[in-house]
């Protein structure tokens, strides 16, 4: 569904919704200069995946860092959160969103002020020692010489889940309350591919809850759960959702106040 019909209709169920939750892909970072790590122009069409397969780490931390480096702390650090991620924190601030689920580890939506967040596989703004299991700001080590060593000898990784980790049990455990109790979920870039996430949203409508899915193109979500598809990108989208709900803009530097996450 598309047009002014679509917007209107998703800005009804939002201002409707008792609990609101939204959930993120890859999709709603592309417009801040992040590639997705899948498809034509995606990182794995670049790099050799196995640098995060967490037995491949094990094995090779140097060789594996030279790319996480060059990834998650040169690339991901010169992006900015986009309209789409003050959105959903405006939403938040007004007290319309409950809470955001998102399988991305960009750091986007708590630069841009969420806090209510489930990061489901976790960030790159801390580091993890492999050996003791402390974490660490990520910009609290020099990344100069690789592998980055802790003081008791360990690797430290970036502490968001490798393919063969498991996911963190507090982010599993809230994301599905969260799907469990909302009545409409948000569902913006997500291809509906990477599992287990991709079923929180089926989750949520298992439960009752209205699907609204921004996503220009169809998704594995779009016949089989979607109640609502508004085929735009997730700026576009939400500039317009926005404009319907008379939504006011957080004023600068407020993304920096508050430290609670859910």
């Amino acid at each position: 569904m598309m047009g002014r019909g679509a917007i209107a209709t998703a800005a009804q169920w939002i201002r409707e919704s008792r609990y609101l939750t939204a959930f993120t892909g890859a999709g709603i970072s592309v417009e801040s200069g992040i590639p997705s790590f899948r498809g034509q122009d995606g990182i794995w069409n670049r790099y050799d995946p196995r640098v995060l397969e967490i037995s491949y780490f094990r094995q090779h931390p140097e060789q594996c860092w030279k790319v996480i480096r060059e990834i998650f702390y040169d690339q991901f650090l010169e992006a900015e959160p986009n309209e789409a991620h003050y959105f959903l924190a405006d939403l938040e601030r007004q007290g319309l969103l409950r809470y955001l689920i998102t399988q991305n580890i960009d750091e986007l939506h708590h630069r841009a002020g969420s806090r209510a967040v489930a990061e489901y596989h976790g960030n790159t703004r801390t580091l993890i020692c492999t050996k003791t299991g402390q974490r660490v700001p990520a910009n609290a080590v020099d990344l100069s010489d690789l592998p980055p060593l802790s003081p008791q000898g360990g690797v430290y990784k970036p502490d968001f889940v490798f393919f063969g980790e498991t996911i963190p049990a507090e982010a599993a455990q809230s994301s599905q309350t969260a799907a469990q109790s909302c009545d409409t979920m948000i569902v913006i870039g997500s291809t509906g591919e990477v599992f287990p996430a991709a079923a929180l949203p089926g989750i949520a409508k298992k439960f009752g809850a209205r699907i609204i899915e921004i996503n220009p193109l169809p998704s594995a979500f779009t016949a089989a759960i979607s109640d609502l598809h508004i085929e735009l990108n997730a700026v576009a989208a939400c500039q317009a959702l926005r404009d319907a709900l008379d939504l006011p803009r957080g004023f600068p530097g407020m993304e920096n106040l508050g430290t609670s996450e859910v």
